[in-house]
């Protein structure tokens, strides 16, 4: 029994004037359908409506950061990490999410993958944090923890050094 994602690429398929053509889209498809990345026979999947080798599919999973081969968490954090953004903080950018998430860049939890990317392509915004593929311009290590926060529903820490004193008026 062929899968409705099988033909759902063939159709795909379609719209190219050949199938190496098609196999970034029928990949992006297919790892929507599969809960957000692409397991070994998924790509096989894709390979055989694409009437390529799984080989071929791979390659390209493996080379673009978009694809994932390996399960993801519920929140898909990326931080860019190229020159602009390497010089703007993205290390420490990074660092302050390992802190708050418990985890290292790399590595998935349930809730969190904690990525350190490429490139998100906002070299004027550096640093660049996507967070589920929706860009973040700007940020710094002490925005990380507010993030979070608003990430996971609760009220951001309050940065006691941010908060101006008020003066005291007094029982006059």
């Amino acid at each position: 029994m062929v899968s409705t994602l099988s033909n759902e690429i063939r159709e795909l398929r379609t719209r190219y004037p050949e199938p190496r053509s098609a196999v970034m889209p029928a990949l992006q498809l297919a790892q929507e359908r599969r809960g957000g990345w692409l397991p070994e026979a998924t790509l096989r999947e894709v390979a055989d409506a694409l009437e390529l080798t799984p080989a071929y599919c791979l390659s390209i999973a493996s080379f673009y950061d978009m694809f994932h081969l390996e399960p993801i968490g519920e929140t898909v954090i990326e931080v860019c990490t190229n020159v602009s953004c390497a010089l703007n903080g993205a290390q420490q950018v990074v660092e302050a999410f390992e802190a708050e998430l418990g985890l290292s860049a790399g590595e998935t939890s349930p809730a969190y993958t904690l990525r350190a990317v490429e490139c998100l392509g906002g070299c004027g915004w550096a640093t660049v944090v996507a967070v589920n593929n929706r860009h973040r311009l700007r940020v710094r290590a002490e925005d990380v923890p507010a993030l979070v926060a608003e990430l996971e529903g609760r009220e951001p820490p309050v940065d006691d050094a941010s908060e101006e004193e008020q003066p005291d008026d007094g029982d006059a």
